[in-house]
């Protein structure tokens, strides 16, 4: 495992609450949600289930970039950024599916690869 997948990993195991996911619109405008079914897979990055999506799933299918926030129970701050993927079948659809909570639509797993990651202000490699 790689140091930056290592330090995530250890972070998202001691990780508080849900996470916050970002997107924007072709105009640029910021969209931000609460996300509590998120998983986060060393080598593809982290797996969303898209249950609720409206304007989050416009801005992944246009293209957008992403970033992912989320706290530790130390209230550390950890935020990673990078591409989107959108899969409404084939095996991350199906791995998010194995771990989604049925009372929820599933819809399709978008996927952050991660590009950069942040611990407060500092990046890290």
């Amino acid at each position: 495992m790689n140091p930056l997948s290592e330090r995530l990993t250890l972070a998202w195991a001691d990780r508080e609450g849900p996470a916050i996911f970002a997107t924007s619109d072709q105009d640029g405008n910021p969209n931000v949600i609460y996300v509590g079914e998120i998983w986060l897979d060393p080598r593809e990055g982290f797996i969303i289930a898209d249950n609720y999506f409206h304007k989050t799933r416009a801005n992944i299918q246009r293209g957008t970039k992403g970033a992912v926030l989320f706290l530790t129970k130390n209230r550390q701050s950890f935020q990673v950024k990078g591409a989107i993927d959108y899969h409404a079948d084939g095996p991350l659809f199906a791995a998010m599916r194995a771990r989604h909570d049925p009372k929820h639509p599933g819809i399709a797993a978008a996927v952050l690869r991660i590009q950069r990651a942040f611990r407060g202000s500092e990046e890290f490699k």
